[in-house]
């Protein structure tokens, strides 16, 4: 498998990370808007099933069989992780959390990436620049966050518990999706992965009573709207590009989108909510520009080794001796 260095992305790829950086960054606001009128684990259930129904009947048009070469047993393991653990209780923990700390809480997803990998996957330890670009977007993240002014209140535990559990279950699914998808099966595996983590949220929507209180009619207009929006780009478009890029981009650069997340929620306040932009809110989201960059271009030693062995040779020339006539040292016979 090409894997293309950071240098070298191609623009697929930067398309691809437009996609989960921005769409992904909108998920908060919608599921926050779809739970105000619908259960939780309802709302995710019905986003995956349609979503993967959807998905499933588009490949059906193209192929008569879809799912062969991909392996349904990886696809269901990842879908729960993913699409049941991951998102599921991400949008449980948003009853009680507000929506800029669960933001905040997925911002790890990288840092448990990189340790996941070093510690069971790949044993490789990460690199300094990557280490330094999270804790820097990190940083920029937790000021985006105080800066916020509709993030006030304080996290419940037992739902900071489910955030927890939620990026472990998104961070292990990763990692187990990227060596389990080929490059021509994303689409398939996106699909079956979808599928069983939409029946895994319709098993704990059963388990927890969500569809015995459920009324279709009470839901409100704006909730089907933004589950329509989860369906369609939150699971269809980004998820496909997720995993599309975990089969050619390293995992701890594809999840820097859980870092600039944080960012697209402060400007949908903005553009909502009605909340202003200070030169605070500007810095930090800066920070998390930074720090992705630092992860997701590569090792910039180099660069920065050449920068300096210019600029050590740029002063080694020294200013040019010029002749008391004005003309450059050693061409006395090109002056007149």
């Amino acid at each position: 498998m090409n894997t293309p260095t950071a240098a070298r992305l191609s623009w697929q790829a930067l398309a691809a990370f437009a996609v989960i950086y921005i769409v992904w960054g909108t998920t908060y606001l919608a599921i926050a808007v779809s739970i105000q009128t619908m259960p939780p684990f309802v709302s995710g259930a019905l986003r995956f099933m349609l979503a993967g129904a959807l998905m499933y009947a588009w490949l059906r048009s193209r192929e008569r069989h879809p799912f062969a070469g991909t392996d349904l047993r990886m696809a269901a393991v990842c879908g729960v992780l993913l699409s049941g653990i991951g998102n599921g209780l991400v949008i449980w923990a948003e009853q009680g959390i507000p929506s800029g700390i669960a933001a905040l809480v997925v911002a790890a997803v990288p840092v448990v990436v990189l340790v996941l990998d070093w510690a069971f996957f790949a044993r490789r330890a990460p690199g300094a620049q990557a280490l330094l670009g999270i804790a820097v977007a990190v940083g920029g993240v937790a000021m985006v966050v105080m800066h916020t002014s509709t993030l006030s209140g304080h996290a419940e535990p037992l739902y900071l518990v489910a955030m927890i559990a939620a990026i472990t279950g998104w961070s292990f699914g990763t990692l187990l999706q990227k060596r389990s998808v080929r490059p021509g099966g994303v689409l398939s595996f996106t699909c079956a992965q979808m599928l069983c983590g939409g029946l895994f949220q319709f098993l704990l929507a059963t388990l927890t009573g969500e569809w015995a209180r459920f009324e279709p009619a009470t839901v409100s207009l704006t909730s089907w709207l933004a589950l329509l929006h989860l369906v369609v780009l939150g699971s269809i478009v980004a998820l496909s590009c997720y995993l599309w890029l975990l089969t050619r981009v390293p995992a701890q650069k594809v999840t820097t989108y859980a870092l600039v997340n944080p960012v697209v929620a402060l400007i949908l306040g903005a553009i909502v909510l009605h909340e202003p932009i200070t030169a605070l809110a500007v810095f930090a989201a800066a920070l998390v520009l930074l720090g992705v960059a630092l992860v997701l271009f590569g090792d910039l030693g180099p660069l920065v080794v050449r920068l300096r062995t210019f600029l050590k040779w740029r002063r080694s020339r020294g200013p040019r001796a010029v002749a008391p006539d004005g003309c450059p040292a050693g061409r006395y016979g090109e002056c007149e």
